[in-house]
């Protein structure tokens, strides 16, 4: 099982493996790296896995930027990621703070780091393509965490490694296992910074793919199984159009 990079004070606490925490083999794939550790242990408490508690494991409700630049080149994408309570209950146990069950944007930085971090191998669940293909992305910059009505908000921008011109780009959010359950905000979840004002946005969202994950079981997603792709079918598809 292959840690992350870098380990730190936050990835010590957060990931089960580092205690020494027994950890289930089904989920090592998507589970390897902190970012989802605490989770994992609550999970591992929790004792035998029933439907209820089968994929996806963590939900998080997205909304997102295309930042363009003056000549009209698209440079990045920023997210903005609101995990769910649970996730967010077990994320922050351990973590320091002045005033008591609230967390500033300081307090919070090094699980930001671990976060940030640890998502990398899964390509931020982040897949962007024009005319057939995929654009690149560099590592992310401007990141933080905040507590947001009790639940952890995670805010980062993904820059393109060229900038680059294209009458339509495709953009989805998902993540192949279906371990993380996205969806987008109800209300403006997608919006162009800078763009030209030709642009328009097109946005498909996914039905709700839980029922059927959950009638498979979890010994169903395990590593490099016939479902590892399984979340590409619940993926949100934003494409905007640049006459």
């Amino acid at each position: 099982m292959q840690l992350a990079p870098k380990v730190n004070t936050t990835t010590a606490r957060m990931d089960p493996r580092l205690r020494g925490d027994d950890t289930r083999r089904g989920f090592t794939a998507t589970l390897r790296h902190c970012v989802f550790g605490s989770l994992m242990l609550f999970l591992a408490f929790a004792g035998t896995i029933t439907a209820a508690s089968a994929h996806p494991h963590v939900y998080v409700v997205a909304s997102s930027e295309l930042v363009y630049a003056p000549d009209g080149s698209l440079t990045g994408v920023r997210h903005a990621w609101k995990f769910d309570d649970m996730f967010s209950t077990y994320a922050l146990q351990g973590i320091e703070s002045k005033t008591k069950g609230v967390y500033t944007r300081e307090e919070l930085a090094g699980l930001a780091q671990t976060n940030v971090e640890s998502l990398k191998e899964f390509g931020f669940f982040t897949f962007a393509k024009t005319d057939g293909k995929k654009q690149r992305f560099l590592d992310p910059v401007d990141y933080y965490l905040e507590q947001k009505d009790g639940a952890l908000v995670l805010h980062f921008t993904m820059p393109f490694k060229t900038p680059f011109k294209t009458r339509q780009l495709a953009l989805e959010i998902y993540d192949p296992s279906f371990f993380v359950d996205f969806s987008l905000e109800k209300t403006d979840p997608i919006r162009l910074v800078g763009a030209p004002a030709s642009c328009a946005v097109a946005i498909e969202r996914p039905r709700d793919g839980a029922p059927a994950a959950q009638k498979l079981g979890e010994e169903n997603f395990a590593d490099g199984g016939e479902n590892a792709n399984f979340g590409a079918m619940f993926a949100n598809k934003i494409t905007v159009n640049c006459p």
